[in-house]
This record gives structure tokens, C-alpha cells and sequence, in this order.
């Protein structure tokens, strides 16, 4: 006779424990389901919702941020031959034409006749032209020859035209030409042009050069008209890369890839503006250039001074932010980076309606896919074109990191492998939560205390004056470390919030929930608070305020992968898988580096019955992880008890030999092997033999696989320290050894 076969057995007392983990693994709760707190002291006072995140996001700029290397990731733009971009027969648009004093209609067809391109305004009678007032061959300052116009500006035409000064035989020197300012009053020239002077003092490899001012007398009218000169970019701009038609003669979007890259070229010429004091004003796809791997800010007629608060402000409906901002505050950073949002969504969308019905807002996530595909870059856009000032992206450089990252997560998504850079916000994970236990065989997500003490925390601003100090700090008891704290030589915003981190360390919540307090009424509600406030409402198991908190730094740090960890975390701990899965795998297909997402994409996937995928997530943890050995373990016992895909003999054949290949200590690698000997067992019970390759040295036959079970379960038991566990893996050596008649 022999012992029946079954699944592997585990002492007593690691059946209750197990069983435990099972329920609290698989367990549903409701969303609105009131969860019961932790036992003191996790009990955290009632925390507010959280309040719209205004501060700005205080990072000294890392080189790596401000590194440049072209559109090394784009098709080249091949540079255009300056005669194609002359027009033929240039004339403003029909439906473009307005008076420049009165700005209503003229120049407007007419019982079937084409509108006239001059004449007077038949409501004010001024006069007007929709034809450019230089022809080709005019001469300007002795110097320029005009090939043509090339375009029709805010500011009126813009001209191609050739340097004499550099031109020789062989070469040609080409310039463009706009036009500043209209009028007959000399000293207002002079005036304008000495206050564009700045302009040619610009030197960034992604603004056009400025190279001269000049004067000419318009022949229609006599009036002195002043002109800039600058370089001829000879690429094509990115209105007319957005413009143009596929093969089947229709006009797409960009791909959000492209879209992304360009924004992150283009954003450090906006902060080396910024740090120099000067607004664009009027940035669009229409005033920026591809050529070849470079992008180029063509168009500088609108930069002003931060602080001017005179000369004329020039903006595009559709791409400005509301009239009533530039009344009332004028323009600003903010509004600059505002253009470059609603350049992004002029890109990236089919956005009908962009200078009418949503000339002030974006559509909604049902008239644009990319939003339901790539969450975080509605989200981007969201900050970038909010209505609020205060809550837009404050400064280039952070705006800039936030596209790296949603550039990041796309090309993460699209091109199927990791791109995603370490980030320069987060820590990476203090530890790895929901680490399969492989004594028990259970795969839970943890507590909320292993949860909030594994995520990753916000760096330390090191452009705080206490970022050294908080570096050395030697103290490692809560105490000590609050006394050297005490005494640090400020009060600086990360001595503070280092101060709240360790009271949420140590236990004590409600303290640090009023000292995070006072700090956010000193500092105002950045996102590091309303990290905290998270931290601390998922300690009380407070999952639903804790996701809004999470959700809210989401919102303003969209390139981060840290709070949507977060987010999934909360999610799985309240019973929404639904929630929670989506997150994992967005995490996990961009940084191979989150673990935590790994093992909670598995663990989810598996409990829908998915284990194929789920063994596929856990196979693609990182041989250099810590958690290698762990997750190949993980995989193999998903694999033992998956319903949809039981493992077959051969299937065994290979766990066992990638079980050994792992190496582990003693204890775990035989409670593994006794798991898929009972498996191989149980298989060839009731199959019967089998021509499989041998599992563990035996073959799939009955006796030897018993023999096998034997031998593992006595290595087991000599594995174990405590005196109960080894007789009881003795007893079940026993057992499962074969019967023979003596």
C-alpha cells in the first residue's frame, strides 16, 4: 500500500497563518466599504481632502535635465531650398483680412468677386493692404536683397532674403526680414528699435540668431516701416508638419511621442529666456522650426521684458491664455508655459474648436483617445493649460521633467521595454511591499504600514540651505533625530518636513499631522504636504482619503511613477483590483526597477486566473534585483497551482531545474521541491508513467517519484531549527515514502 497523494502540507501552525493570508488576499471589499483603522498607535486624526496643490516644485536643475542632444529619437526634417519657400502670389487669406485700426472685416468678397487686397475701411476709412510692401529685389541698408515673402505674421509679412555682404560666387548668406513697427514718427522707430536691441544678445542653439535692425520707407504709403533680420531656418515648421496629409490625403495628429520629444527640446530655450527676465508671449507651432535633428524659436517679434509694462502684447486666440489674465496680471511665466500646452493638445488631438469652443479649455477624454490611453498626459496638459495661474507649471525646468517622464511612460508603452529614467522628485522604493511568501505559498499585497513604509519618498531639495546639514545628520533614535532637528541652524521647509517624516515614522500621527499643518499655512499646500497627508491617512487605513491625496500629486506631477504606485497600493487595499491592476502594469511596463508593481501585477492577474501573464511579470524582474530569486520562486509556485494552465510533466522537468539554478537557502528550496514532486505525483497517478524527462534525478514513474518526495521531505526536516517542524516533515517522509511487503 501506499500514501495517497495531495497537495504539500505545511506544519499546524503555518496552516492558520496561511489560510489567513489566502482570505485576506483574496477578499473583496466594496468601495465605499468603511475599513477598521489599525491598532494604536497608527490612528490618524481625520484628514481633510486634499486642497489644489499651488506651490511650485523646488528642484535645482541636475545637468543630466539640461542635456541636448537633438531629436535624436525623430526622422530628420532634410533642409529646404529658400526659393521653394517664396509664395507665387502672396496675399493675406480672404478670411484673415481685418482693419488694422477698427478690426472689423474688409478685403471681403463680394457678389461673386474676390475681395480687394486694398482699398479704405468702409467703416473708418483707414487704409489698407493684403499684399506685401517690399517686392522681390528691393534693397534694405544697402545690404539685404528681397527674394520675396515667404509668410504672413501677427505682425505682418515676413520676407526671405539674401545677405550681400556675405554673398560670394559660391555661397549665399540667407536672412529673414519681418516687419516691427508701422509708422511715420522717426523717433518711434529709433525708440522701437533701441528697445529690440536685446534681442540680438540671445544665444541659445534652439533660438533663431538675430542679426540686425534696419529701416525702409513703405512705397505705398511713405511711412518708415523697421525691420529685424534674423537666420533663414531652412526646415519645415511645426504647423506645417501638423498640416500635412498621408497617403490617403487626410490630416492626422501628431504621434504623442514626437509631440512630447518636441516640447522637451523646446522647453529649455523657454528657461533660458525666463532666467534672463524675458517672455515669448506668443508661442506656437507655426513660429517653430524642424530642420534636419534641431527645433528652432523662429519668431521673437513678441519677447518683451518681464517687467515691461508698455509696449503692446501680442498673442494667438486658441494658444493665449484669457484675455482677462493679460488685463489684469498681464503676461508671465506661467502664461508662456500655457502656449506650450495648448501647442501640445494643437499637435497631438483632432482638436476642432480650439479658438471657439474650447478656445479656453480642452476637450473631454471622450473626443480625444490619447487621453484614455496615456492618463498622464491629459493630466499634463491639464496643469499646463489650467485657468488658475498659480496652479500651472511655475518654472520651464519642471515642466520640462514632467514631459521626460510622460515622454518616458509612451515610448515605454509603444516601443514594449523600460525606458523610464530614475527620477529626480522620488526616492526609488524604501522597500518591496506585497513580496510573495514562499514558506506559506501566499502572495498579498501587506499591511498599510508595510505599504506606506515601502513607497518612495520625496528627495531633499538641494537648493534648501539645510540640505547638507539634513545629510549629516547622525542621530538614528526618533528622539535623537528630532533634537538634532531642533537645532539645526534653520527652520528651512525640508528641516520641517524631515521633522514630519520621522514623527510618522515613529507612530506619532497625530503630531505629525499637526506639524505638517502648520507647515502648509507657513509654506502653502505643496505637494510634499499633500505626499504626507497621503502617507499618513494610509496609515489610519484611510484608503479613500489616502487615493485622493495620492491622486492629487498625481495631477501635478504626472511624469512621476511614485504617487501612482500610490495609487494602486490604496486601491488593491480596498477591494478594487479593478483600480488597482491598471496602475501595476503601466508601472511595471515603464521601470523594471518598481518590484512592488511586479508583484502586484502577478498577484492581481493571477486571481483573475490569468497566471500565464501572471508568470510572465514575475519572470522579467531583473536578474541584478535583490528580488530575483524570489520572484523565479513566485513564478514556479504560480505555476504549481494555476487553474487555467496546469503545469505538465515537462513543465515540472524545467521548474526543477530553474529551482536549482536559483540556489537558495536550504529550507525554501526543498519546501519548493516537495511542492512540485507532490504535483508530479498527483500527475502520474492519475495518467499514469510517463517518457518525461526525469524531476529532481527521478522519473515519472510512481516509485521513484515517491523516493524523491521521500528524500526532500527528510532534507526538509533537517533544514528546520524548531523540533515540531522537523517531526513533522519527518512524519510526512514517511508517509509518502513507498510501501514494500516484507
Amino acid at each position: 500500500m501506499t500514501a495517497p497523494v495531495g497537495p504539500p502540507q505545511a506544519p499546524p501552525a503555518q496552516h492558520a497563518a496561511s489560510a489567513q493570508q489566502v482570505a485576506q488576499s483574496q477578499q473583496v471589499v466594496p468601495a465605499n466599504a468603511v475599513v477598521s483603522p489599525p491598532p494604536a498607535p497608527y490612528r490618524a486624526p481625520a484628514a481633510p481632502l486634499p486642497q489644489p496643490i499651488t506651490g511650485p516644485v523646488t528642484r535645482s536643475t541636475t545637468t543630466s535635465a539640461r542635456q541636448r542632444g537633438g531629436l535624436s529619437d525623430m526622422p530628420p526634417v532634410p533642409p529646404r531650398d529658400p526659393a521653394e519657400a517664396v509664395m507665387a502670389n502672396p496675399q493675406v487669406p480672404e478670411h484673415k483680412r481685418f482693419c488694422s485700426k477698427c478690426g472689423k472685416p474688409v478685403g471681403r468678397p463680394q457678389a461673386g468677386r474676390a475681395g480687394r487686397v486694398e482699398g479704405f475701411c468702409p467703416y473708418c476709412r483707414s487704409r489698407y493692404w493684403f499684399t506685401p510692401s517690399l517686392s522681390p529685389g528691393d534693397l534694405l541698408s544697402d545690404r539685404y536683397e528681397v527674394l520675396g515673402a515667404i509668410a504672413h505674421g501677427g505682425l505682418g509679412w515676413i520676407y526671405l532674403a539674401n545677405d550681400k555682404n556675405f554673398a560670394d560666387d559660391l555661397t549665399q548668406r540667407w536672412v529673414v526680414i519681418k516687419g516691427l513697427i508701422n509708422t511715420s514718427d522717426e523717433d518711434a522707430i529709433e525708440a522701437a528699435i533701441n528697445e529690440r536691441r536685446f534681442l540680438v544678445g540671445i544665444d541659445h542653439p534652439n533660438v533663431v540668431d538675430i542679426h540686425d535692425f534696419v529701416t525702409a520707407a513703405d512705397p505705398r504709403s511713405g511711412q518708415l516701416q523697421s525691420y529685424i533680420v534674423m537666420e533663414y531656418i531652412a526646415g519645415k515648421s511645426l504647423r506645417d508638419i501638423r498640416d500635412a496629409v498621408d497617403e490617403n490625403g487626410e490630416r492626422r495628429p501628431l504621434p504623442l511621442e514626437q509631440v512630447l520629444t518636441y516640447t522637451a527640446e523646446l522647453l529649455p530655450a523657454f528657461s533660458y529666456l525666463h532666467d534672463r527676465g524675458l517672455l515669448f508671449c506668443d508661442f506656437k507651432p507655426d513660429n517653430v522650426i524642424h530642420v534636419e535633428t534641431w527645433l528652432k524659436l523662429i519668431d521673437l517679434g513678441a519677447v518683451r521684458h518681464v517687467d515691461d509694462m508698455e509696449s503692446a502684447i501680442y498673442g494667438t486666440p486658441g494658444y493665449s491664455v484669457p484675455n482677462d489674465e493679460i488685463l489684469s496680471v498681464g503676461p508671465s511665466v506661467t502664461s508662456d508655459l500655457y502656449t506650450i500646452g495648448r501647442s501640445m493638445a494643437v499637435l497631438a488631438l483632432d482638436f476642432k474648436g480650439f479658438t471657439s469652443t474650447y478656445r479656453d479649455k480642452l476637450p473631454p477624454a471622450s473626443e480625444a483617445p490619447q487621453f484614455a490611453e496615456f492618463g498622464s498626459f491629459h493630466r499634463l496638459l491639464l496643469r499646463a493649460c489650467h485657468i488658475e495661474p498659480r496652479s500651472r507649471f511655475q518654472d520651464a525646468d519642471d515642466m520640462r521633467t514632467q514631459v521626460r517622464g510622460v515622454l518616458q511612460e509612451v515610448q515605454s508603452v509603444q516601443r514594449g521595454e523600460p525606458r523610464f529614467e530614475p527620477s529626480t522628485l522620488f526616492t526609488g522604493e524604501q522597500s518591496v511591499f506585497g513580496e510573495p511568501d514562499v514558506e506559506y505559498d501566499v502572495h498579498a499585497v501587506g499591511d498599510p504600514f508595510d505599504v506606506a513604509h515601502s513607497l518612495p519618498t520625496p528627495m531633499v531639495d538641494l537648493a534648501d540651505p539645510m540640505a547638507a546639514f539634513l545629510a549629516t545628520q547622525q542621530a538614528t533614535d526618533v528622539n535623537g533625530i528630532l533634537a538634532e532637528l531642533n537645532s539645526a541652524p534653520q527652520q528651512t521647509p525640508e528641516v520641517q518636513l524631515r521633522r514630519v517624516r520621522t514623527l510618522v515614522n515613529a507612530g506619532e500621527l497625530h503630531q505629525a499631522a499637526a506639524v505638517l499643518d502648520q507647515f502648509a499655512q507657513r509654506e502653502g499646500n505643496t505637494w510634499q504636504v499633500t505626499w504626507m497627508r497621503g502617507i499618513i491617512s494610509l496609515l489610519a487605513a484611510d484608503f479613500a482619503t489616502a487615493a485622493a491625496h495620492f491622486d492629487a500629486v498625481y495631477s501635478h506631477l504626472p511624469g512621476e511613477l511614485a504617487p501612482r504606485l500610490a495609487l494602486a497600493a490604496c486601491a488593491e487595499l480596498a477591494g478594487r483590483a479593478d483600480l488597482a491592476l491598471p496602475h501595476y502594469t503601466r508601472i511595471w511596463t515603464c521601470d523594471h526597477r518598481f518590484v512592488s508593481a511586479a508583484y502586484g501585477r502577478a498577484r492581481l492577474l493571477d486571481l483573475e486566473g490569468n497566471s500565464t501573464d501572471a508568470i510572465t511579470t514575475l519572470h522579467q524582474v531583473p536578474k541584478t534585483s535583490a528580488q530575483y530569486g524570489i520572484a523565479q520562486t513566485a513564478a514556479i509556485q504560480t505555476a504549481l497551482h494555476s487553474r487555467t494552465a496546469p503545469p505538465s510533466l515537462l513543465d515540472l522537468h524545467h521548474m526543477a531545474g530553474r529551482l536549482d539554478e536559483l540556489k537558495l537557502e536550504p529550507r525554501r528550496r526543498h519546501l519548493v521541491s516537495t511542492r512540485i514532486l507532490h504535483l508530479a505525483l498527483d500527475t502520474v497517478a492519475r495518467t499514469g508513467p510517463a517518457a518525461e524527462p526525469p524531476i529532481f534525478g527521478a522519473r515519472p514513474e510512481e516509485r521513484e517519484l515517491r523516493l524523491a518526495l521521500e528524500r526532500s521531505y527528510r532534507d526538509l526536516a533537517h533544514a528546520c531549527t524548531r523540533r515540531e517542524d522537523q517531526v513533522y516533515y519527518f512524519d510526512l517522509a514517511n508517509r509518502h515514502r513507498p510501501r514494500t511487503m516484507l
